[in-house]
């Protein structure tokens, strides 16, 4: 009975030490995830929109690019939607287009957000969340500027907190 219950204590004390192990090195680590970084190329990609359209990055050079991230749970991001909407239904003649990322949520959840707010740019999804790896996304709400060249000139980390900022984003990469 005795070497039963030390086993189960090693054990336990062994899973614990496993955990305390990997934090350790998941927080000391987080840092060197690779981040798009501004003067280099945004990473090239291909995702759908909830009108089944598909949309490559790529196809997009010649024009400015404001790529943001962003989840349905995240308040932050819901409080900027009406800003990019209202700049893209004002600059969508112009050679720039908003392009809103979902990060790997339901078309359900999704489409719901987008009536409720509704939202005419075009919303893509993430469903399996490969760009958010590819661009390094950690929190929510984040947006990329890109240029016609299709080089990262900025990157917004957190709430776009008006529209003012969104029409100076536009400035930065309007061609």
């Amino acid at each position: 009975m005795k070497k039963q219950r030390l086993f189960i204590r090693t054990m336990i004390l062994l899973v614990l030490g496993a955990a305390v192990v990997y934090t350790l090195y998941a927080n000391f680590t987080k840092d060197d995830v690779k981040k798009v970084a501004v003067g280099k190329k945004a990473p090239d990609f291909v995702l759908t929109d909830m009108n089944g359209e598909q949309h490559r990055l790529s196809d997009y050079e010649g024009k400015g690019v404001l790529l943001n991230f962003w989840a349905t749970w995240c308040k932050p991001c819901e409080r900027e939607m009406p800003y990019m909407d209202k700049q893209y239904q004002e600059n969508k003649e112009e050679d720039v287009q908003i392009l809103a990322v979902n990060i790997g949520e339901s078309d359900v959840v999704v489409n719901e957000f987008i009536k409720k707010h509704d939202l005419t740019f075009p919303i893509l999804n993430d469903k399996k969340q490969e760009v958010q790896t590819v661009y390094g996304i950690g929190n929510l709400p984040i947006t990329f500027l890109i240029a016609p060249d299709g080089n990262v000139v900025n990157v917004h980390e957190g709430e776009i907190i008006n529209e003012q900022v969104v029409i100076d984003m536009i400035k930065e990469i309007k061609p």
